[in-house]
């Protein structure tokens, strides 16, 4: 077995095992930790109960208060759970703000569903690393694939790419006329594609635009394409836009939270009204029959009726079965009428479509997914099209082990230094262009411009000082993770002085402590998160508090240049830094930023705010 197919398959069991003594909750893991750590949501309100797909329990809850809670992403493994009781297994369905939703793998809802203290907590996504190992572990089978790993994991990398053919581009009948260069020469290298080809979109440069056009091209010219991405909320994206250009889509997997636009192209919106929907409606019914019958037998019984409702929930399950079966074959058809079919990597595999002939395959986002998920959707098609940007935040990985053994490198990181077909789009649209300068420097070779109208017009870039102010971190209540109560008096004042609107305005920072501190103080309006949590989102205004003060100079993870990236490339009209220069100064990268800021923006110190 090649060497690194075995790193990978060991890297999946790491995680697993990580993710089971993580998420456990025991005599050393308490509820209270788990909360700490932004492993489990307590406790829930429940809003609301429903029958969903294939008929499994679905719940709508509240939360008291809105969590600090990036790992709960839609699709994420979880466990329903109360003292005393035996969790549930089930799935997040989305979590939004205060409010979410998840499905149990149940035949009914917990007697305790609308108990007081009851919650989710993260679970092991068993389902996800089965599927891994068996991918990973049949590569080698595949000869034209297993070539493809082969190159990507050569121990030399390719230089970097030369300037594009732009002779391509004018041979194409763009439908988006408002295309730039850069843009227009991606979409033909994807029409041109032959293998591999990778569209680097840094923030604002109008990734999905870009996407949008190459793929509507390709189905013109008569391809199927498949389009994935490693989140929901991503496929979607995507999903949205391709509906908009009128392409026939079919949108699979975690259907059940999406959006009108998006329903109908879903296999239960497409047969919402069908004779076959009618006839899974009343295997529904039956189904809901037997249940309630189950549910008559409360928790005090004796043998003969614990079998009885054994005998009932046996019955509905293979009801259950038998409309799984149905729509597998009801989906059958759409499959095959459909140009794109979208969904994540699971849900594509899961969707049984390797019967199907797709030219071209799209990763979008793919500098968030591990290698071993792309392995699970490349054998689907011919060629394939990465496009995200890989130095934004790296995959989230539990095991430190298996992040020292590289399993946090995305497949666009692997890619990109062993494939010359690389294309960047080199125009931002997004922010001011102070704001974006430093990004471009460092990151992008000062290769990514910034769009005309967005010039600078005043000062859009400020960093203000607390060296020696004596805002020095301190730890949270939890004891774990860092606050800096000084930075928060700065923001308060920050929001007066610059009349900042609270609606227009987010406040962000690497530590989910000084996250919490500032949900105590802060105006309710103003979005508050982890830089993790809000990668993807912009807002005319951005508050980065970096936390770090202390003697030592020790920046911890501070240190991971892409999560500020993420953070300085958010903001679209202003973006306010606070932090020591004595702590992070030494450090390159800020020396680098702190210059860059006393050249092209503001450079405060605390002693113009009130101590």
């Amino acid at each position: 077995m090649h060497p690194h197919i075995q790193i990978l398959l060991k890297c999946v069991s790491l995680e697993e095992k990580e993710q089971v003594q993580r998420y456990s909750l025991d005599q050393q893991h308490t509820l209270k930790q788990l909360k700490a750590e932004g492993l489990a949501l307590h406790p829930l309100i429940v809003t609301r109960k429903t029958f969903g797909y294939a008929d499994y329990p679905e719940i709508s809850f509240k939360l008291s208060f809105p969590p600090e809670a990036n790992m709960f992403k839609d699709g994420a493994a979880i466990e329903c759970f109360i003292a005393g009781e035996e969790p549930v297994k089930g799935v997040l369905i989305s979590l939004d703000g205060k409010n979410g939703e998840f499905r149990l793998f149940a035949p009914d809802f917990p007697d305790w569903i609308e108990d007081d203290a009851v919650g989710i907590k993260l679970a092991p996504d068993t389902r996800t690393t089965t599927i891994m190992k068996k991918v990973m572990n049949d590569l080698e089978s595949n000869k034209p694939l297993f070539r493809l790993f082969e190159q990507l994991h050569e121990e030399k990398k390719l230089p970097a790419p030369s300037s594009p053919d732009k002779s391509k581009a004018d041979v194409i009948p763009f439908i988006n006329k408002k295309l730039n260069k850069s843009q227009q020469e991606a979409v033909a290298a994807c029409v041109q594609n032959e293998q591999l080809t990778i569209v680097h979109g840094p923030p604002g440069t109008g990734k999905t635009t870009t996407l949008t056009e190459a793929i509507v091209q390709l189905v013109r010219a008569g391809e199927k394409v498949l389009v994935s991405a490693p989140s929901n909320t991503a496929v979607d994206n995507i999903s949205k836009e391709l509906i908009q250009n009128g392409v026939k889509l079919l949108r699979v997997g975690n259907t059940s939270k999406v959006d009108e636009t998006i329903f109908s192209h879903t296999p239960e919106g497409k047969l919402s009204n069908s004779k076959q929907q009618k006839e899974i409606k009343q295997l529904k019914i039956r189904a809901e029959e037997f249940r309630r019958m189950a549910i008559k037998y409360k928790r005090s019984f004796g043998k003969a009726e614990r079998e009885q409702r054994n005998l009932l929930f046996k019955e509905v399950k293979n009801i259950r079965a038998e409309i799984k079966k149905l729509q597998y074959y009801n989906e059958e058809k759409l499959f095959e009428g459909a140009e794109v079919i979208a969904g994540t990597p699971i849900g594509l595999y899961d969707a049984q479509i390797d019967q199907l002939h797709f030219k071209t395959l799209v990763i979008d986002e793919a500098g968030q997914c591990i290698e071993p998920l792309a392995w699970c959707i490349f054998p689907f098609a011919e060629k394939i099209i990465l496009a995200g940007d890989h130095w934004q935040l790296p995959p989230t990985v539990l095991s430190n082990e298996a992040a020292v053994l590289g399993f946090n490198n995305s497949i666009l990181e692997i890619a990109i230094g062993h494939t010359n077909n690389i294309h960047l789009l080199n125009t931002q649209y997004r922010m001011r262009q102070s704001i974006a300068g430093f990004s471009s420097q460092y990151f992008y070779n000062s290769l990514l411009h910034t769009a005309e109208h967005l010039s600078n017009t005043g000062t859009h870039l400020s960093f203000i000082d607390t060296a020696g102010s004596g805002y020095n971190e301190k730890h949270g209540p939890d004891g774990v993770s860092l606050q800096n109560e000084g930075e928060l008096n700065i923001v308060l004042q920050l929001l007066e002085k610059e009349l900042l609107e609270p609606a227009s305005t987010a406040f962000i920072s690497p530590y989910s402590g000084q996250v919490a501190a500032a949900k105590e103080v802060l105006p309710k309006q103003i979005r508050i998160s982890t830089i993790d949590s809000f990668q993807g989102q912009e807002k005319e205004n951005i508050i980065l508090s970096l936390v770090r003060s202390n003697d030592d100079g020790d920046i911890g993870f501070l240190k991971d240049y892409r999560r500020m990236n993420v953070a300085i490339t958010r903001a679209k009209e202003k973006l306010f830094i606070i932090g020591d220069s004595a702590t992070i100064g030494a450090d390159k990268f800020y020396h680098e930023f702190l210059s860059y800021v006393e050249q092209h923006g503001s450079y405060r110190t605390v002693w113009e705010f009130e101590m």
